[in-house]
């Protein structure tokens, strides 16, 4: 139903984990899956909500809780799809996971806009906010947005502006009129009867350019705070009466503003790391406490798509090759994996709207299928429709590409394809839950994990379905180098058909991060030491490895008082409460910590207690 949220389930592949993979495999035995997976590191604290999917207008909305309670800030990007220094930024911010306060990401406020780049297909989606609005689709877009501004504390929308902003005539790319590198708010000084207070947005936006300006060496690409005054009657800019600040701050009473980068700005990576930089200090601004995003702006392109043809096995079909159909099939397009997750559509010319994945089509006559990330294409697969082809259609894909393994690690359920390496870390839980084959040969294979015995006394080398423990289930003789860090599956009839191959790295500590006194937490690796005075309190609050980022790890001691467990975030030591209840003699001065996973040991941590 067009406007309800839902919410996408996740079938990976390989280490990157897209967040609407959808696989269908029908053939014997499998059936459509779609498993629920939270966004890493934030397991049960990231809400993933898309409204119209799979239309032009698809509405990604990302709200992200911090472990404790404080401000919610909401940040769009893509409101005037020709603007992609904002929606880029947006996106690095929706896998966030925060310790203080909440986000609300829209990275693709305006998708339609942004596929054919431009500011707005049917009119500037920015100036939809004043008044009720209709029932096209960019009005229930803005309807979504408004019920998103009623839920935050503080709202950052996310532009590309000509020139550069100046209070005085500079000349004609710096002067009142640009927008270019300024911070935009609709008053000085503002009374929100929603807070029952003033809202002095002049000295917020000076506090946070403050901060950002430190961090930019060029003067001429310094941000200014830019009062547009909308209310006045004078106002230079009146048509902002329409827009999204000026709605959050009139109608729900919260601080808002504009931010403009500059599109003079040489590169568009320079306008995402200005974004960024005005992100983080609001976030900062608000007492939001977050682990900050990498920009990463390599260009995209497209790997493969993965096809239904006729209700019937997948096919994946790379770049660039061709799907060869007999008249009359019909197609569905279940996924499309890239070097980018979000921002995707695939266009079927000639047939459906600019967004066509997961729907079905029958194939008329020959076409391409263009794939998009945003207004960008990365990559192209042709349909070929031939009257001579046989019944059952076939992929110009090589033979190799037609067998995928669908597996299971901690749970998690991810595709491969023939050949490919899977990155494991030792103790890891491994299933090989199926493999993809044409029907007729499925029930005549068996799928081997080499260095695996699941019954001792009736090997019979089939091995799907087993869950395998690789801290302990693996036998190291079977492994390929010898040291138990790759082992193969083997898919095998009266040859062998295809191969996965498992790479296996030992467990490792990257970090332990302690708090003393509850003030700021300090980052220790193994073999460090904590030094806290006896009359000071810790907290153990972040232990990071090289394991699944929603694990939790424990922390074993051999003294007793200092033993935490998994649960040791729970836990404050005071260490004079410990001292007052033994003598002095029997009052430990340091101890250390072993972080574990299970049986097997990631590092450790000593701590020192000081007089």
């Amino acid at each position: 139903m067009p406007g309800r949220g839902s919410r996408e389930g996740t079938l990976a592949r390989g280490s990157r984990l897209p967040r609407c993979l959808r696989l269908w495999l029908v053939a014997t035995g499998i059936i459509l899956v779609t498993l629920p997976i939270a966004l890493a590191g934030a397991k049960s604290r990231t809400e993933h909500i898309v409204h119209f999917p799979h239309t032009p207008y698809e509405l990604n909305i990302y709200k992200i809780h911090g472990r404790q309670p404080g401000a919610t800030l909401m940040i769009v990007g893509g409101i005037q799809g020709d603007e992609p220094g904002g929606f880029l930024s947006a996106d690095l911010y929706a896998d966030m996971a925060l310790e203080r306060g909440d986000l609300i990401v829209v990275p693709r406020a305006n998708f339609n806009s942004i596929l054919q780049f431009k500011r707005g297909v049917n009119g500037d989606m920015n100036r939809r906010f004043a008044g009720k609005n209709g029932s096209d689709m960019e009005d229930q877009i803005v309807s979504v947005l408004k019920s998103l501004i009623a839920e935050s504390s503080c709202l950052l929308n996310l532009h590309e502006g000509s020139g550069f902003y100046s209070p005085q005539w500079e000349g004609p790319e710096v002067n009142p009129l640009r927008y270019g590198q300024s911070v935009i708010a609709d008053a000085e000084r503002f009374y929100s009867p929603r807070q029952q207070q003033w809202l002095d947005l002049q000295a917020i936006a000076e506090r946070v350019i403050a901060q950002v300006n430190l961090q930019i060496r060029e003067p001429r690409y310094r941000f200014r705070f830019n009062n547009h005054r909308t209310a006045e009657p004078d106002s230079l800019h009146a048509e902002q009466r329409k827009s999204a600040t000026y709605y959050a701050l009139t109608s729900e009473g919260i601080p808002a503003f504009g931010i403009e980068t500059s599109k003079a700005l040489p590169s568009t990576e320079m306008r995402v790391f200005h974004h960024r930089l005005i992100i983080n200090a609001f976030m900062n601004e608000l007492g939001i406490v977050p682990e900050i995003p990498p920009v990463s702006l390599e260009p995209p392109s497209l790997s493969y798509l993965v096809i239904a043809v006729n209700d019937g096995l997948p096919v994946v079909v790379g770049d660039q090759q061709t799907l060869h159909l007999h008249p009359g099939d019909r197609i569905e397009i279940a996924h499309i994996e890239a070097n980018y997750e979000r921002g995707l559509s695939a266009d079927i010319l000639g047939l459906g709207s600019m967004n066509d994945v997961r729907k079905s089509f029958v194939i008329p006559t020959g076409t391409d299928i263009v794939v998009r990330k945003d207004h960008l294409e990365c990559g192209r697969v042709h349909l070929a429709v031939d009257s001579k082809m046989p019944t059952r259609p076939a992929a110009a894909a090589s033979p190799a590409n037609t067998l995928g393994f669908i597996v299971r690690v901690n749970g998690r359920q991810y595709y491969y394809e023939n050949g490919d390496r899977v990155p494991l870390v030792i103790g890891d839980r491994f299933e090989v839950v199926d493999v993809v084959l044409p029907k007729e040969i499925r029930r005549k294979v068996a799928v081997n994990v080499r260095g695996y015995v699941n019954d001792p006394l009736k090997n019979t080398g089939e091995d799907r379905g087993c869950v395998i423990d690789t801290g302990k289930d693996l036998i190291r003789r079977y492994s390929v180098d010898r040291e138990g860090r790759h082992y193969l599956v083997l898919v095998e009839s009266d040859r062998e058909i295809g191969r996965l191959h498992l790479m296996l790295e030992p467990p490792q500590l990257h970090y332990l991060a302690a708090c003393i006194d509850g003030k700021e937490k300090r980052w220790y690796q193994a073999g460090e030491t904590i030094q806290v005075r006896r009359q000071q309190t810790l907290q153990v609050v972040d232990i990071k490895g090289n394991t699944a980022p929603e694990e939790v790890l424990g922390l074993e001691c051999s003294e007793p008082a200092f033993h935490l467990g998994s649960a040791w975030r729970e836990k404050i030591l005071r260490f004079a409460d410990l001292v007052d209840k033994a003598s002095a003699a029997e009052a430990p001065s340091s101890f250390s910590w072993t972080v574990k996973r299970g049986d097997l040991v990631l590092g450790q941590v000593s701590v020192e207690i000081l007089p």
